[in-house]
């Protein structure tokens, strides 16, 4: 075979280290995205422009998106402790005849000095139905989207939930709330009781009702 000059050697070499420079390269870039694994990391916001900050006056004005400060972040406001808030089950009769479904309210009272807040949203709220020592309904165990609201109590004011809560009658559970045929609490006079507790503060009683 002809002998091959001197720079076919020098190409060939040239290009068997390219080779490895290549190879190298991609088993850091792996390393990379195995350790780092930036498809993972929030996506980086946009800057906004100077024009952008600018507002009419020249005056720097803040991003229309900027987060609304949390309640307890608000000047003068703090979180309603056990010791501001007065909570009672309210319901809308004492007695109710046969087939007539009792409507359960809740009724929170700031007793404190302070104006506070509140998660009073329907997933911090719970009502429980029972007789005697006998556990028969509690409004969280077939509750279907829970929500948060956080409000403001003013102090000394009183307040009522505005749409109530039906207790249906029959006795509850996280297993039956798709069956018909619940068991039936027995009326003829019997007795129950409805405690209540929302946003982390229970009531202090209960609300004695009658079934016919």
């Amino acid at each position: 075979m002809p002998r091959q000059s001197a720079a076919v050697y020098r190409r060939r070499r040239l290009a068997l280290l390219l080779l490895v420079l290549i190879v190298a390269a991609a088993g850091v870039g792996g390393v990379w995205l195995a350790v780092a694994q930036p498809w993972n990391a929030p996506a980086s916001a946009p800057q906004p422009t100077d024009a952008e900050d600018a507002a009419p006056d020249g005056t720097a004005s803040a991003p229309t998106d900027a987060p609304s400060p949390a309640p307890s972040e608000t000047p003068g406001l703090v979180a309603c402790e056990a010791t501001d808030v007065e909570v009672k089950a309210i319901t809308d009769a004492e007695s109710y005849a046969a087939g007539v479904l009792p409507k359960l309210s809740i009724e929170l009272t700031n007793i404190g000095a302070r104006d506070c807040t509140l998660n009073v949203g329907s997933r911090t709220q719970l009502f429980t139905v029972t007789s005697g020592a006998d556990v028969w309904w509690k409004s969280a165990h077939c509750q279907t989207d829970p929500s948060d609201m956080i409000v403001t109590l003013e102090a000394g004011s009183t307040v009522r939930s505005a749409t109530p809560v039906v207790w249906d009658r029959t006795r509850s559970s996280e297993q039956t709330c798709a069956e018909k045929n619940r068991p039936r609490a027995p009326g003829g006079g019997a007795s129950y009781h409805v405690t209540v507790s929302i946003g982390g503060f229970a009531s202090a009683g209960s609300r004695q009702i009658f079934l016919q």
